[in-house]
């Protein structure tokens, strides 16, 4: 495991978190910045239990993207691949916070650096330890960064890493709702995981049922979904098996990150488990369930506290707070 790598390609950004929750957004007095980001986030929970981890993306030449690789780089992700530009400043993104936890966001990006990130910044060389790479469609818009995701995902499976893909919808970045939609179907066939969450289903599916909407996404390349549910149990279906984990009951704080958690963490067990893109096709059920159990502790964990990679758990806290999962 220790040569191989996950690599994550997307936004990395500065969230703003308030200094209450359980108000309207108006009401906030005050917002801390934190790193964020989903492909920063799951670089941060792969990294935080000990793998190695890099994140490809654009950040401006600003005092925001200057904290953001100085706390990645804090973080042990690797940063040669980020590259700083004039063009455009740091992506910012303001958090709210309900009493459940669950958040809003109100986006600052148009354009933002990551956005202008090209295919032709793309460099084979990256790829050559990869384990995963790992994506998001928040980067899949009609723009320079969609056409650098093509390329990784080519150079990625080019050296015999697993695509990761985490459609992580964000509506309020989107003009038309079906472009979404279509962006998604477009890059799920891409991909030999993907991670889809109950309150997305239907939207990519059109089936609220699980149990009909899953089947529509085991396409192309696809081997493997894994399905979560909040707080409820989480899934992990192939062609072959199905397994099921129950999540951990716990006082949630804050749920930002908690998705990115689960499917980095996810990833890290799949990775000591020596899973590749050929033997995912004949995982069992025992190891799906293993790596379902570990992920639903380790975001056990995170939303007891607040921000994202902040947040996440070492494995040696894992391991103390739950056995050897």
């Amino acid at each position: 495991m220790a040569n191989k790598r996950l690599i994550a390609i997307g936004e990395a950004l500065i969230d703003f978190i308030p200094d209450k929750s359980g108000c309207e957004f108006y009401e906030v007095t005050g917002f801390s910045p934190k790193l964020g980001g989903a492909p920063a986030n799951v670089c941060g929970a792969f990294g935080r239990l000990g793998g190695s981890a890099r994140l490809i993306t654009q950040l401006g030449d600003d005092p925001f993207g200057d904290k953001i690789i100085r706390e990645l780089a804090d973080c042990d992700i690797d940063t040669s691949c980020i590259s700083q530009t004039d063009k455009a400043n740091t992506a910012l993104a303001f958090v709210s916070l309900a009493e459940d936890g669950n958040r809003t966001f109100s986006f600052y990006r148009m354009p933002s650096a990551d956005m202008l990130l090209s295919a032709k910044q793309i460099k084979d060389e990256w790829f050559e330890d990869v384990f995963a790479l790992h994506f998001c469609s928040v980067s899949l818009g009609d723009f320079p960064m969609k056409q650098a995701h093509y390329a990784a995902i080519e150079a990625a499976r080019k050296h015999g890493g697993l695509i990761s893909f985490d459609p992580n919808l964000r509506f309020q970045l989107w003009d038309d709702p079906e472009k979404l939609k279509e962006t998604v179907h477009e890059f799920i066939p891409m991909s030999d995981i993907l991670k889809i969450s109950d309150e997305e289903l239907e939207f990519i599916t059109g089936e609220s049922d699980f149990k009909k909407g899953i089947p529509k996404l085991l396409t192309g390349n696809v081997k493997m979904i894994v399905y979560t549910c909040g707080g409820g149990s989480a899934y992990a279906f192939t062609d072959n098996n199905a397994s099921v984990s129950s999540a951990y009951k716990v006082s949630v704080k804050d749920t930002t990150g908690a998705g990115d958690g689960f499917i980095g963490s996810f990833l890290w067990k799949l990775c000591e488990l020596g899973i590749t893109p050929q033997t995912l096709e004949t995982i069992d059920e025992r190891e799906q369930r293993a790596c379902l159990d570990f992920a639903n502790a380790f975001c056990a964990e995170s939303v007891q506290k607040y921000g994202a990679i902040p947040s996440y758990p070492t494995l040696e806290t894992i391991r103390q707070q739950y056995g050897s999962l």
